[in-house]
């Protein structure tokens, strides 16, 4: 099994926690340049081989002009990797799949602003997600409350590896599959869940960085090995949109 894991694209938040903290939204969209990024992702995605499938298959895309041949795609629940998807599940022609265990580390929080501290917010709701992103594969956690626990506020760092150790051990039981799996995710969950897929947790000595909309390649043997086969990969993007 191949899983390719992607950052989302820039949001008003990678922006805002730079250069203006008090404007942290939480449940941000994309920016106008995000949206540039993920549209260029689904194109690459669609049009161009990795140097991987290149010298993996070079039969196949000589003859059939296959490109990375995913075959599932999942997202976070979260505004900007639902917006993120969009481009390349048209790209691909795949329906996504809601994941709500590939969201950020944190959730969905804001400071309250009265002395609280930052509170837990539900997200969006069903009814929001499938009127904005029609045809993406809602999970029965989604519900018309939202999909968050808001009454824990911001989930701590623990509680994210946790879901990360949960997601890597659904990715393990796919290692003998032929599926190319395709998880538009988070930057501190991908840190995550990559030191979970090699066995690397606790670690806040390490941490693995990626781009907005960056790629990285784990691939899964049957006799249970891994291969990291690249990291934070943004080929897809000219220099003007890189962040």
């Amino acid at each position: 099994m191949e899983l390719y894991i992607i950052r989302h694209a820039q949001s008003t938040n990678n922006i805002s926690m730079i250069y203006n903290p008090e404007e942290r939204e939480a449940d941000p969209p994309l920016t106008e340049l995000g949206l540039k990024q993920a549209q260029a992702l689904g194109e690459y995605l669609k049009r161009e081989p990795s140097p991987e499938t290149w010298i993996d298959h070079p039969v196949q895309w000589k003859e059939r002009g296959e490109s990375w041949g995913i075959t599932q795609l999942y997202c976070s629940p979260m505004q900007r990797t639902l917006q993120t998807c969009q481009p390349v599940a048209e790209a691909l022609r795949l329906d996504p799949q809601v994941w709500i265990d590939l969201h950020e580390h944190g959730g969905i929080h804001h400071n309250s602003g009265d002395g609280r501290g930052e509170v837990g917010q539900p997200g969006l709701t069903r009814g929001a997600i499938e009127a904005a992103f029609p045809g993406y594969r809602l999970p029965a956690g989604v519900t018309e409350h939202g999909w968050y626990r808001a009454e824990q506020g911001m989930e701590d760092l623990a509680t994210c590896q946790g879901r990360a150790i949960r997601v890597a051990e659904v990715l393990r039981h796919q290692a003998d599959s032929h599926e190319r799996i395709a998880l538009v995710t988070h930057g501190m969950f991908i840190n995550c869940l990559l030191k979970a897929l090699l066995n690397m947790l606790p670690n806040d000595h390490l941490y693995f960085v990626h781009y907005n909309t960056a790629i990285t390649r784990v691939d899964f043997y049957p006799d249970e090995t891994i291969g990291l086969r690249f990291v934070n990969r943004v080929s897809h993007l000219p220099l003007e949109l890189l962040s």
